[in-house]
């Protein structure tokens, strides 16, 4: 089968297009034939081997040492069920699935194996096979953070990276809870950002930008850029304070868990259970949130993709089309 194999570390030219023996589905498994999967910031950096300096260590030992250890990228897709193992009940084959596969990658193929019980549901009936590939880490990550807070009617959130992927979801899925929200983004995205239900969205590009901000209930960082001594300034007394792209709290951060009512939450694992995938599904299915697709490639244009999300520029999600239509 076709595949998309990482060769090295380093630029998208290090992804290739190979032919890869197809899987076959153990008792316990489902063989699924991949019709979209995304480019995501983490499939970018364990490419690129972007990871903190205090990391390199350990991201070595568990990625592999001069290459990626498990060379097939993509940890999330939608597809269809080909065959499924004789122990497999949830499933059959014919069905529309969508997936994420952030403990073992593999979605730059045409197929892929996993198990029945991982993080797959069946595919939202009101949405495609890309919008439902863009669907799973990025919705989870952003309802794995908010759950951390007391978030409904009556509390302020501010999102800061509102137009990405992350974001994007966090946008609509503090709408669905209630809360009034601010989001922060460039001067570009502001529309898309009112649109999926900010209150206020902010350009961030604006010299103002940092006066106009207010004081909120929850900060949540999609994007780790605003520095964490304004966001301690714009939290109220007891906020709660959330990083999806930090690995670690910093002395300062730490200072202030200690001495303060403030709470911060970084570097958290993202619960990735069939439960949590299902759960998404009917967000979807009751419009309460929806995929935002910024661009949409084939799998042979897997370089050029890769070099779009490593600008850091991207709206939402970038598909790539592993069955053509």
């Amino acid at each position: 089968m076709k595949a998309i194999v990482c060769t090295a570390y380093g630029p998208p030219e290090v992804l290739k297009r190979k032919e890869i023996p197809k899987p076959q589905p153990q008792p316990d498994e489902i063989l699924i034939k991949v019709y979209a999967t995304t480019v995501t910031v983490a499939d970018r950096r364990v490419r690129s081997f972007d990871v903190p300096k205090g990391a390199w260590l350990p991201a070595r030992l568990a990625l592999g040492i001069s290459k990626p250890r498990r060379p097939v990228l993509g940890i999330e897709l939608a597809g269809m069920v080909e065959a499924v193992g004789r122990n497999v009940t949830r499933f059959q084959a014919g069905d529309a699935v969508f997936a994420s596969t952030l403990n073992g990658f593999g979605a730059y193929a045409e197929y892929i194996c996993l198990k029945a019980e991982s993080p797959v549901a069946h595919k939202p009936e009101n949405i495609s096979f890309a919008e439902a590939a863009a669907l799973p880490i990025g919705a989870l990550t952003a309802l794995h953070y908010l759950k951390k807070t007391p978030i409904g009617p009556g509390k302020k959130i501010l999102i800061y990276g509102a137009s990405g992927s992350v974001g994007t979801y966090a946008v609509q899925l503090a709408r669905h809870f209630g809360a009034e929200i601010t989001g922060v983004c460039s001067g570009a995205n502001m529309k898309l950002v009112s649109s999926l239900g900010a209150d206020t969205v902010i350009d961030y590009t604006q010299s103002d930008f940092a006066a106009r901000l207010a004081t909120y209930d929850i900060v949540f960082l999609a994007v780790d850029k605003l520095p964490f001594s304004v966001c301690q300034r714009i939290l109220s007394p007891s906020g709660i304070y959330l990083n999806a792209t930090q690995p670690l709290k910093s002395p300062s951060m730490l200072w202030t868990s200690w001495t303060s009512n403030k709470k911060v939450y970084v570097g958290e694992n993202i619960k990735q259970t069939a439960a949590l995938t299902q759960e998404l599904k009917e967000l979807v299915e009751g419009g309460k949130i929806y995929p935002v697709i910024d661009r949409s490639y084939a799998l042979d244009q897997i370089v050029e993709a890769h070099r779009y999300v490593d600008r850091g520029h991207k709206k939402g999600n970038v598909v790539i089309r592993v069955i053509p239509s």
